[in-house]
């Protein structure tokens, strides 16, 4: 059988694995911020300022936004117990979630609007920020937040939880088959 003649089904498989992958890949990319800001792993949080060590894993992101209409919102949310809390359980919840490949509905909501939070933090619209010194946004509009955000929505609507995943185990869990939205 010649490459140009390759049955229906194999096209299927190979695109329903590389959205798994990418659900994956994704999925390990929250894991790892999770535990690089849990326990200080030395990449983006040193250990003497994990969140279990009693660092704040929001404190030196949202603190330091100096850009945007929101700015003094996020800074007032910097460091807070809620604002640590809700992002840290958001990043192991989400990893966990695209990892397994379970409960993908309510991950890309919350996925997408921790992400909308982050590009809206950053404010890549903005050329200078409020100091007056140039920012360092390079498009206005699309960021790696939003590819993220994109990223998690079409996870969702795919049926990439069929390959590699637990889906069909937590569909059929009664508390997730008396409210579909869990799946």
């Amino acid at each position: 059988m010649s490459a140009l003649h390759v049955p229906v089904r194999t096209r299927v498989d190979v695109s329903a694995a590389s959205i798994a992958v990418l659900r994956i890949a994704t999925g390990l990319l929250f894991l790892w911020a999770f535990f690089d800001k849990a326990f200080g792993l030395g990449y983006a949080t040193q250990s003497k300022n994990a969140w279990f060590s009693g660092g704040s894993p929001t404190k030196g992101f949202l603190g330091h936004v100096d850009v945007g209409p929101f700015q003094s919102m996020f800074q007032d949310w910097a460091g807070t117990w809620w604002a640590d809390t809700l992002f840290m359980v958001g990043l192991l919840a989400i990893g966990l979630a695209l990892v397994l490949g379970i409960g993908l509905r309510i991950t890309a909501v919350a996925g997408t609007l921790m992400m909308l939070l982050m590009w809206a933090a950053e404010w890549p619209p903005a050329q200078h920020n409020a100091a007056g010194e140039a920012t360092s946004s390079t498009n206005p509009l699309i960021d790696y937040h939003i590819v993220y955000a994109l990223v998690l929505i079409v996870v969702a609507a795919t049926a990439s939880t069929a390959v590699w995943s637990l889906s069909r185990w937590w569909a059929e869990l009664p508390f997730v088959r008396s409210n579909t939205w869990l799946k």
